[in-house]
């Protein structure tokens, strides 16, 4: 869902509202996060994120992957499948499924790791051992409680943080912040921003590491759309983000359209966009995860433009050291004391 203006206004009516409901939401949500997870019987690393909406856990998960195999290990990464209409367990196949059959995100990472998606969990873990897997890296279900978590790593965007800091849907919030702290292994910033500054300090105060990252959008698609005029549109959790990206690259985004996250773009829709793009000479360029939910459209125009981007660290041998600790503590668990 595309995040509410007001939960970015310190004070509004509207939240004010619905603050009884968030705090009826929250308590049974932090209550449900207390409950003992199952064993997986292998580490278990989660990306997650302390709100609704995008904060970049796809590309950190993706980032995690690379560090995994850097390490020796076999990741394989499992998703509830958002926006899919199967329930799983399956191993996602770039060549025969599609956005609406597992989600966009879970199809666009399955190029580059296997992904298992399963409604239930432990029935996803099945599955990635099944293929090998040494390291299940979770993709969201943070506040899910059905999983053991051996780490818990949680994205923010650091321009944008936390907004009014209230539950859904008086905020953004998926649960009160402090029962989400209590669970945090490691913060992600994403970005230059100040806005999560006072989640780094309560973190710090917990004696829990935060990490620096910037996405890098792909050189060679930089290099392709300077000097163009593009249409940009985005189906994500802030638009406005992607949009920004592009003009800081130089880019000339002559049309900005934004949608909802994980939005299905009809037929009318998609022929709408192509038909203003040839109007004004445009190029259409959109996000990964959008053109991933494009791909086997009917009617899709030739020439959108996917612009790629990769998560990376400011100090990547801290983040190699804190999921080495955190895998070794793992198995030393289960089976330091056989």
């Amino acid at each position: 869902m595309r995040e509410l203006a007001f939960w970015h206004r310190p004070r509004s009516l509207q939240s004010l509202v619905l603050s009884p409901l968030g705090a009826l939401y929250g308590a049974i949500t932090a209550r449900r996060m207390m409950r003992e997870g199952v064993d997986a019987g292998i580490p278990v690393i989660c990306v997650g994120n302390y709100h609704v909406g995008g904060a970049g856990k796809t590309p950190t998960v993706l980032a995690l992957t690379r560090l995994l195999r850097e390490l020796g290990e076999t990741p394989v990464v499992l998703s509830r499948g958002y926006g899919g209409r199967l329930h799983g367990p399956v191993m996602v196949d770039p060549m025969r499924h599609v956005a609406a059959d597992v989600g966009d995100e879970p199809l666009m990472m399955a190029r580059d790791v296997p992904v298992a998606v399963a409604r239930d969990r432990l029935e996803g873990v099945a599955l990635a051992k099944s293929q090998g897997a040494t390291v299940v890296l979770m993709d969201d279900g943070f506040q899910n409680p059905r999983l053991l978590k051996d780490a818990s790593l949680i994205v923010i965007d650091s321009a944008r943080g936390l907004g009014n800091g209230k539950v859904f849907p008086a905020g953004p919030l998926r649960a009160p912040l402090k029962a989400q702290l209590a669970r945090t292994d490691a913060l992600v910033l994403i970005g230059d921003g100040h806005a999560a500054g006072d989640v780094a300090a309560e973190i710090a105060k917990r004696n829990r590491p935060e990490l620096r990252a910037h996405l890098k959008p792909d050189a060679a698609i930089v290099a392709q759309l300077i000097g163009k005029r593009v249409l940009a549109f985005a189906g994500i959790g802030d638009p406005d983000r992607f949009f920004r990206s592009l003009r800081a690259c130089g880019i000339e985004v002559v049309q900005a359209r934004p949608f909802a996250d994980h939005h299905m773009f009809s037929q009318g829709e998609i022929a709408a966009l192509a038909a203003e793009a040839k109007a004004g000479q445009l190029t259409l360029v959109t996000t990964e995860k959008d053109f991933a939910r494009l791909r086997g459209s009917d009617g899709l125009p030739d020439g959108i433009v996917p612009f790629a981007v990769q998560l990376e660290f400011d100090d990547p041998a801290k983040l190699r050291q804190l999921i080495s600790d955190h895998l070794y503590k793992a198995r030393e668990r289960r089976f330091g004391r056989r």
